[in-house]
């Protein structure tokens, strides 16, 4: 019979053990007996608590996004500029916490899944939308219309450098992430005070 309240410690488990054997392999040609076994729970309980592994991948994606999303609002309470505020974005979206080996391999992973998955799409179109509020609020007061276009820019600089980090070896360098990302930044600024 099982323990009342262990639900959800077992799922957190699992979720965790999917994106570091998601990390680990750096595909999505994990098996729930990969999952399970680094959770310390056998298959059936982990099919019992997800019913398939696309909804381990989904609710994995669900835990990084909810994480990044907490790192964002903690980031941008501080801000009180605009320039701050896109900063804050920039400075969450490569911190330690989101941009680590792990993280970066289940992005790459959920990129894909979105392709075929509906849940996976949900949660897509709803991050980059998010992300794309976020920095249109520091961008429209300080370069009015040319705002979206920027945004969209960053957005695909995040995205690029993610997927850019998924394929070489090593450590992720977040510092060296937002260098690159601040110095589009800064001439998309330029480029619109002219």
């Amino acid at each position: 019979m099982p323990k009342l309240g262990m639900e959800p410690i077992r799922k957190a488990a699992l979720v965790k053990a999917t994106i570091v054997e998601i990390g680990r392999t750096g595909n999505l040609d994990v098996t729930v007996s990969q999952i399970a076994r680094r959770a310390g729970m056998s298959p059936a309980l982990a099919h019992h608590y997800f019913g398939s592994k696309e909804e381990m991948f989904v609710s994995a994606m669900r835990h990084i996004l909810t994480l990044y999303g907490a790192e964002v609002r903690g980031a941008l309470a501080t801000a009180t500029t605009p320039e701050q505020r896109v900063q804050a974005v920039l400075q969450a979206s490569f911190s330690p916490g989101n941009f680590r080996r792990e993280a970066v391999g289940a992005w790459l992973n959920f990129w894909i899944m979105a392709q075929t998955m509906p849940g996976a799409r949900r949660l897509l179109a709803i991050y980059q939308r998010r992300l794309r509020s976020n920095l249109l609020a520091g961008l429209r007061p300080l370069i009015g219309a040319r705002a979206g276009t920027v945004a969209d820019g960053l957005s695909a600089l995040i995205d690029g450098l993610y997927l850019r980090e998924a394929l070489k070896h090593g450590l992720p360098d977040g510092r060296a992430a937002v260098l690159m990302a601040r110095t589009y930044l800064d001439c998309a600024l330029k480029e619109a005070e002219r």
